[in-house]
């Protein structure tokens, strides 16, 4: 029998929140702001493999999520079975953080196979942390805090990247204050350096605050006790109609959520004309912002419940998108910015803490439960991005594939009104479980 850690204990919440201290460097630095336009740069427009640099860097990342799509929910389930939930915390949060310091040898285009690789390998590592880090939640706060909990790690997350961005901006933008030569690439190699870096030491600390793992009894067959223990929550899930409910809207408004998050600064380039340091300052308002909207609809919810809170969201979400396709004037479209900030740590703190308060209390089963919930954030990436895509595309403008989203949230809210917060699912993964 596992003994449960003891719920709400602060060493315990503070350490778990920074690990989005640790990772969001990454997300922030590598995923959006230094990274794809060094990439962009070294590789200077040249084919390789017979694609593009940018359709070669663009396939990658989606290789990245795709296996990750397959492996969760396998490696969840031998979490869940073999009480290894942090050990793979651990393994795949250090595969991100080596293969960010990787990069920093990434230096001529010559060496793209060891950038390419390093930056699928690191995406596949940061991507698969998380998952068993969201399944801490609720064996580390009870349900009255899970939504500031939530919050305080999207916070911690959203400031610790914040500050290592500028610390790296600044290395980038002043490398003669350094003693770093003001030619060449080597500031800009620093800052993925730095990201690793900073992702181990900080990493480090929340490991030791985590519940440790308590390896139980298991076959010898553990790969295939993991699957079994995955159909066995697939079950219960479909038997469920309350998570199910929610999972499908996560899935349509998280679509264009995550589609705005990742192309806002592009739509800002491509059709406001904004220049390279005006992005630098989207993405850091961006960022700034949302550790306020973080708390300030987890004190809605706390008041109203969190249907309600995710109800305003999806409808200020709604109002962003028609605001985008109107805005012409730069200083219009920060406005827009600020507002996405806002619902951006919302969104995403609240949807984490209103599905971990929809599954069983005495389930055993978290990561198999949170596997899920991952996959579809990662599906919804794919299915928003090809929609705006298309359109983008079909009518050669992205001001009508902004606006296409604002059916992602309608059908999404529709549905989330459908989901019952005071009806608490039953723990069937056991009754389901394969043998």
């Amino acid at each position: 029998m596992k003994k449960r850690p003891i719920k709400n204990d602060s060493k315990t919440i503070n350490g778990w929140a920074l690990f989005d201290w640790a990772n969001s460097a990454y997300a922030l630095t590598i995923m959006v702001a230094v990274f794809p336009p060094y990439y962009e740069a070294l590789t200077n427009g040249q084919a390789f493999l017979g694609f593009t640099n940018t359709a070669l860097y663009s396939l990658s990342i989606s290789l990245a999520y795709f296996i990750v799509s397959i492996q969760s929910p396998i490696l969840s389930g031998i979490a869940d079975y073999g009480g290894k939930k942090l050990s793979f915390m651990k393994f795949f949060s250090t595969l991100g953080a080596i293969c960010c310091i990787a990069l920093f040898f990434f230096d001529s285009a010559d060496r793209i196979v060891l950038g390419i690789a390093a930056s699928v390998l690191a995406a596949i590592g940061f991507a698969s942390s998380l998952v068993f880090y969201n399944s801490f939640l609720p064996e580390i706060a009870t349900e009255d805090k899970m939504d500031t909990v939530s919050a305080k790690g999207f916070a911690y997350g959203y400031i610790g990247s914040v500050i290592l961005l500028i610390l790296n901006l600044l290395v980038i933008q002043k490398p003669a204050w350094f003693g770093l030569p003001t030619e060449g690439t080597l500031a800009v190699r620093l800052s993925f350096l730095m990201v690793g870096l900073w992702w181990l030491v900080f990493a480090a600390i929340s490991f030791r605050r985590l519940p440790q793992d308590i390896p139980t009894p298991t076959s010898n067959n553990l790969v295939q006790e993991g699957i079994d223990r995955f159909k066995g929550i697939w079950k219960a899930v479909k038997a469920q109609a309350n998570i199910k409910t929610f999972l499908l809207a996560f899935f349509l408004y998280s679509a264009g959520v995550q589609t705005v998050i990742m192309l806002a600064s592009l739509y800002g380039s491509a059709e406001l004309k904004f220049g390279q340091s005006e992005l630098i300052v989207i993405i850091l308002l961006l960022q700034i912002v949302a550790i306020a909207g973080a708390y300030l609809f987890t004190m809605i919810s706390g008041k109203k419940g969190n249907k309600f809170s995710l109800t305003i969201i999806l409808l200020i979400w709604m109002a962003i998108c028609i605001s985008a396709y109107i805005v012409t004037e730069k200083n219009h479209f920060y406005i827009v910015i600020v507002f996405i900030g806002l619902v951006m740590g919302g969104v995403q703190s609240l949807s984490r803490s209103t599905y971990a308060k929809l599954l069983p209390e005495q389930t055993d089963s978290t990561a198999s439960y949170f596997s899920f919930y991952d996959i579809l954030e990662k599906m919804s990436i794919v299915t928003g991005t090809l929609v705006f895509g298309f359109i983008d595309q079909l009518t050669g403008g992205m001001r009508n594939s902004i606006l296409s989203l604002t059916v992602f949230f309608m059908v999404g809210l529709f549905f989330l009104l459908k989901v019952d917060m005071k009806e608490k699912s039953q723990n069937l993964s056991t009754k389901f479980q394969s043998k």
